[in-house]
Formats: C-alpha cells, structure tokens, sequence
C-alpha cells in the first residue's frame, strides 16, 4: 500500500525555514569548565538596536556525575519578528538544528525564550 505524504507546513514556510537553516553560523563568546554561551546568526533576522546577533545558546554541562546526567540548554532570541507565533515552525526547526549542531545526541534539557514562541523540550537518546 502507497504511503502519502501530507505537508503540514506552507510551503513558503518551508523555503524560508531551509534557507535560516542553510545560514545559521555561531560564533563562541565564552567557556568555562561547565559552560559556554554562543552567538546565533540567522541570514534575516537580527538583534533589533544594536543590528548584531539574532539571539544566543547557553550551555550548561553537570560535570558532577555521569549517571541520568542533561546538558541544560537555553536558547534566547533577542529579534521581535520570531516572536510571532505564526513563525512556531521556524523558530522550533531552528532550535532543533542549533541542539543537533552544538550539543549532538546528548541528553538535553532545553529552554526556548522567544515570545510567543517560547517552549520546553527534552531530548533523551
């Protein structure tokens, strides 16, 4: 029996979603023993007084024990247009890229700040 294949997302969504994904570059800040905080690019969003970065990571890693151990991650978009909830799929497909990009397959406790479209997500191997 043929699958078929039902696209939930717009397809100028999808466009648009593909390109931030092809464009996003990071720049390290800073790190220490249990953390590091980078820089989010996006090729069309971006820090609206100062025209910098479109947002940043925050990673936390327990470095106290190796059992049940998350690597505690915040992602805080600093450009007012992601958050308007009708962009949920893009800021959700981004954030998801930055987890894969900065902190592999790791188990991860994530914290999304971005207006309308914060949320809380765990990824467990």
């Amino acid at each position: 029996m043929p699958k078929h294949h039902i696209e939930t997302i717009h397809h100028e969504l999808r466009e648009q979603i593909d390109q931030e994904i092809k464009g996003l570059t990071f720049t390290k800040n800073f790190r220490s023993a249990t953390a590091e905080e980078w820089f989010i690019f996006l090729p069309s969003y971006e820090e609206p007084v100062s025209k910098g970065a479109t947002g940043k990571v925050i990673i936390h890693y327990n470095l106290y024990g190796n059992k049940d151990v998350f690597i505690n991650t915040t992602i805080v978009f600093d450009d007012p247009k992601l958050y308007q909830s009708d962009l949920h799929p893009l800021v959700y497909a981004i954030c998801d890229e930055i987890v894969n990009r900065l902190v592999g397959y790791a188990d991860t406790l994530l914290s999304v700040h971005a207006g309308d479209n914060t949320y809380q997500a765990e990824y467990k191997d």
